[in-house]
């Protein structure tokens, strides 16, 4: 496939399809890397670790324990 590499502000942007998008699962935000290796572009979603989403949370993003209901199976509480 080819696409046209556009001025965006002082840089240059190259606009994912659509369904390269869908089937990545990249939506509006997704962090991606981008790498020049002998005179190729490559750019691909950074997966998350757990640790590193762990990290991110703090006392303003966290919720409280909420109550779900009487056990309905064999739970030992």
């Amino acid at each position: 496939m080819y696409i046209t590499i556009k001025k965006w502000g002082n840089s240059l942007g190259v606009r994912i399809p659509k369904n390269f998008a869908k089937n990545l699962s990249l939506k509006d935000g997704t962090i991606v890397e981008i790498k020049e290796n002998e005179g190729e572009i490559i750019i691909y979603p950074v997966k998350d670790e757990l640790s590193d989403m762990l990290s991110r949370i703090n006392e303003s993003n966290i919720h409280s324990e909420f109550e779900t209901g009487k056990p309905e199976g064999k739970e030992i509480w």
